[in-house]
């Protein structure tokens, strides 16, 4: 920290972003401009399993790391989200992941430095060289070590969003209940903990747009028209989806049970007595998952 300069990335000072090429899709790249007139690109991160662009690390240090707010939005776009393969996972033939390879490409990085990591947050791999050849290298490594098969879906899945820092706040806790929803059966039930420390956040745009819509059928149909463009569009998008599929029951000591029902999720104060009730609903034989580690796990249907 003595010998180098940090530079933070504010996506939407336009000033301090340059325009470094067009994506296939006709989409304009911005890049911040001190990283593309420097000499030597280094990019860092580490490679998990992502909700929509199917595994984070590689060019995503790039963008959105480094880019523009029109150029996020235009990546996060709900064209691009309702396309199924832009899912946990999936990278060749998914738009956004696809994207994002382009865009990084387009800043001619020199370098890759990407970890994987076990519940402890450990190091378990390191995948280091040319950007696209490394990452490919640790995405297969995490699908085969992280992400797990199940032969059927569950009418009740319970599962977390990996702790801290990762459940600061319930925009990020969208990630868990992504996961859980990849095997709860339509029509079932998630319950996921989350402490929230940092709310909503109350304030930002995520919690905005709850706002604004009024119920998850409404945002969907605001988010359709591709000229709305707004910040965290896609995490309230991915969240209306979620709830077309199955209720969610939020358990956290950090919010109230009116800013849990202004999400319109239901709040949860005992998985406990949750879960009996759950039971009760969906039968004795129910099908109930746990999954501790939520958008670490990212498990997967093997019939699909």
């Amino acid at each position: 920290m003595e010998r180098f300069r940090v530079i933070q990335n504010n996506a939407s000072d336009k000033s301090s972003h340059l325009m470094a090429g067009v994506t296939s899709s006709g989409d304009e790249i911005w890049l911040h401009r001190e990283f593309l007139s420097c000499d030597y690109r280094i990019l860092t991160g580490a490679i998990e399993p992502h909700f929509f662009a199917g595994f984070s690390g590689g060019g995503k240090a790039v963008m959105p790391g480094l880019a523009g707010l029109e150029t996020i939005e235009l990546n996060h776009s709900s064209r691009n989200l309702d396309n199924p393969n832009a899912t946990w996972g999936v990278t060749h033939g998914n738009p956004i992941w696809e994207e994002i390879q382009e865009a990084a490409l387009m800043a001619h990085p020199d370098f890759l430095v990407n970890v994987s990591l076990n519940r402890e947050k450990a190091i378990t791999g390191i995948f280091a060289g040319d950007m696209s050849k490394a990452h490919a290298a640790g995405c297969e490594f995490v699908r085969n070590t992280v992400m797990i098969p199940v032969s059927e879906p569950f009418d009740i899945v319970i599962t977390s969003n990996s702790g801290y820092p990762l459940d600061r706040n319930l925009y990020q806790a969208v990630k868990g209940m992504s996961a859980a929803s990849r095997i709860v059966t339509p029509g079932g039930s998630i319950i996921i903990a989350a402490e929230c420390r940092d709310g909503i956040p109350t304030g930002s745009p995520f919690d905005y747009l709850l706002s604004l819509s009024g119920s998850p059928r409404r945002l969907l149909e605001m988010t359709d028209d591709p000229n709305f463009r707004h910040p965290e569009m896609w995490q309230a998008r991915i969240l209306s989806t979620i709830l077309r599929k199955a209720d969610i029951h939020l358990y956290t000591e950090s919010l109230t049970d009116t800013e849990i029902r202004k999400a319109w999720l239901n709040p949860c104060r005992s998985i406990k007595s949750a879960l009996s009730q759950l039971r009760e609903k969906y039968g004795e034989d129910a099908r109930i998952c746990v999954l501790p580690e939520g958008p670490l796990t990212a498990p997967y249907l093997s019939k699909l």
